[in-house]
């Protein structure tokens, strides 16, 4: 089958159309994506405005345009936390509807981080063992864990890397107490979480997954030799700590020309690295493993194995 997956989450409108069938892993034919940073359009009580409707409208028309060329079979429209989250969410998803024939299925925040734990268990195998996975999005961050395809506990909490800037590094460069305000907010937040898993195994692998995560990785990690072709990609916490404050230093502007930093996560990356070495202490993860596979393939590996 020729599937599209449609991905309105928080910071891009993201189209990726693959062929697959199960049993097999999806072979991309094209990618797609639109930069649309929906957190920059939320009033003081999160509605979305009239300008970030109007934006997501024409990102999904795009998308949609681009779907039907590509001649897929089947598509697998959803959104994340901006939409799922806004008071006005629900008018919104009746307005894409109505206007470009998509209906966007919303996930929770759950669903999110169940989802994208198939994903990377199918990545890694069964030789993975215990699995703990950390997954840095727009709107939420995304925490699993578990031995199995369905994880044992699956959180979703509100620091994604764009919601993390617009509510606290609002200089560009950010200050040093803009950055210490977002991180102890973080390890106030994640304190919480954590005490979710208390009761499940030491993990015997620990994975990062998302564009924020890979792009510092790219910047800050190392390789090392994979199973096959590809090489693992990894990233240790001191490499994060190093790389950060240098980052912070500099402009957004200036950020793409560093390995790794693309203009869709330029201005989020700072709040991404804080927020993700706040997980990692708060796990005691001194290194993780970056997975290639998230939300997008967890959602395809999910579809074929219903029409199983």
């Amino acid at each position: 089958m020729r599937l599209g997956v449609l991905d309105v989450g928080s910071n891009t409108v993201h189209l990726l159309v693959v062929d697959a069938h199960r049993g097999a892993p999806p072979v991309p034919q094209s990618s797609t994506k639109s930069v649309l940073r929906l957190m920059r359009y939320l009033g003081p009580s999160g509605e979305i405005s009239e300008e970030g409707v109007d934006a997501v409208l024409t990102a999904v028309r795009d998308a949609a345009v681009h779907a039907e060329a590509a001649g897929i079979d089947e598509l697998l429209p959803f959104a994340t936390s901006a939409l799922r989250e806004a008071p006005n969410g629900e008018e919104v998803l009746d307005l894409v509807e109505s206007e470009t024939g998509v209906r966007l299925q919303v996930l929770s925040g759950d669903d999110e981080a169940r989802i994208t734990f198939l994903a990377v268990r199918r990545w890694y195998g069964w030789s993975a063992g215990e699995v703990l996975l950390l997954d840095i999005g727009g709107g939420s961050l995304e925490l699993a864990a578990g031995g199995e395809e369905e994880p044992d506990v699956a959180v979703s909490v509100p620091l994604g890397a764009g919601r993390s800037t617009i509510g606290y590094l609002h200089d560009d460069p950010p200050t040093a107490k803009q950055m210490n305000e977002l991180r102890e907010h973080a390890t106030a937040v994640l304190k919480k979480a954590v005490k979710a898993f208390s009761g499940t195994p030491d993990p015997e692998h620990v994975v990062g997954s998302s564009k924020t995560i890979r792009s510092l990785a790219r910047l800050a990690g190392s390789v090392a030799d994979g199973v096959g072709a590809q090489d693992r990609r990894l990233l240790t916490l001191d490499q994060l700590e190093d790389w950060v404050p240098r980052l912070a230093k500099m402009p957004a502007e200036a950020r793409p020309a560093l390995p790794g930093i693309t203009q869709d996560r330029t201005f989020q990356i700072v709040a991404g690295g804080i927020v993700l070495a706040e997980a990692m202490r708060a796990f005691g993860v001194r290194e993780l493993e970056v997975s290639p596979w998230a939300l997008r393939e967890g959602l395809i590996l999910r579809y074929l194995d219903r029409l199983a």
